[in-house]
């Protein structure tokens, strides 16, 4: 949605339950938008005011309406109203649907009541509902249709609709550690780079780290780093594209050494900068201030 630099931009989620609006929210979120589920719709205006105060906190924010909100279809024609006047903030309706046969199915896996239809059949909820939602839809300028969708293609659907040019929406983070230190816990690709040969039996490269170039070049000059490298460089390209393809925004990889001073932060640093040419990458070094004597 274009949209000046001064607009900020509110996205309402809203549609048949069933039809995948917590799908929805965490797309949003993967995409950096601040995301705020069950909203009121009488709060609606009240937010709307909260998002023109701010500075920087809601200027791409994502609401959910549903019928938890309670008086629903009461409040929200005139809460939609009133905000379509607004002139500083972008808003726009995204409506999830699916058919009735499709939803039915979805409440009897899940075994969950429909919200309109405690002491009747799901279906007779869901033709209350698609009735009641019906001016709210022709209001929608996304409308999505799930039936034939599994979570993770409509989560890449609206991933590729609304990413844009606001952000990548996949990142590499790539790490050093030591081993002495223990493993990182959110690490998804671990190496262990401890075969290589170690600078720190080298005295006078002993007391620098892997981030100084003489310390780099021993690592990298060594017939097994370069035999590491090509091989990982062929698994990473390999590995990348189908983590993307998973639906994955972010990738760990972690190089780990004894003390995580020299090999792991060289390798580190070769691979980050290597990567950033791919993709958005980040190089943390997690223990290079760690040393100790």
């Amino acid at each position: 949605m274009e949209q000046s630099k001064s607009t900020k931009e509110l996205i309402i989620i809203t549609g048949m339950s069933g039809a995948g609006k917590s799908v929805a929210i965490r797309a949003f979120e993967d995409l950096g938008y601040y995301c705020i589920d069950n909203l009121p719709p009488v709060l609606l205006p009240t937010f709307i005011k909260l998002m023109k105060d701010s500075n920087k906190e809601l200027t791409r924010t994502v609401v959910v309406m549903d019928l938890r909100g309670g008086d629903f279809f009461a409040s929200s024609i005139d809460a939609l109203d009133e905000i379509e006047r607004e002139n500083d903030v972008a808003t726009q309706i995204v409506f999830l649907d699916a058919d009735n046969e499709t939803l039915v199915r979805r409440y009897k896996e899940t075994r969950r009541s429909h919200p309109l239809a405690y002491d009747s059949s799901p279906l007779e909820g869901i033709r209350q509902e698609r009735e009641l939602l019906s001016e709210i839809k022709g209001r929608a300028k996304q409308i999505y249709n799930t039936s034939n969708m599994a979570p993770k293609e409509l989560r890449n659907v609206l991933i590729e609709q609304f990413s844009g040019a606001h952000q990548n929406t996949f990142t590499i983070n790539v790490m050093s550690f030591g081993f002495k230190h223990g493993m990182p816990i959110d690490a998804d690709l671990v190496f262990d780079v401890r075969f290589l040969p170690n600078p720190y039996y080298i005295e006078e490269l002993r007391a620098k780290t892997g981030l100084e170039e003489d310390v780099s070049s021993f690592v990298l000059k060594q017939k097994e780093a370069q035999t590491l490298i090509d091989k990982l460089t062929d698994l990473l390209d390999f590995m990348i594209p189908l983590y993307k393809k998973e639906g994955k925004t972010q990738l760990v990889i972690a190089f780990g050494c004894t003390g995580g001073q020299h090999r792991s932060v060289t390798l580190a640093e070769y691979f980050g900068k290597t990567l950033a040419d791919l993709e958005s990458t980040v190089v943390s070094h997690r223990d290079i201030a760690k040393r100790k004597g």
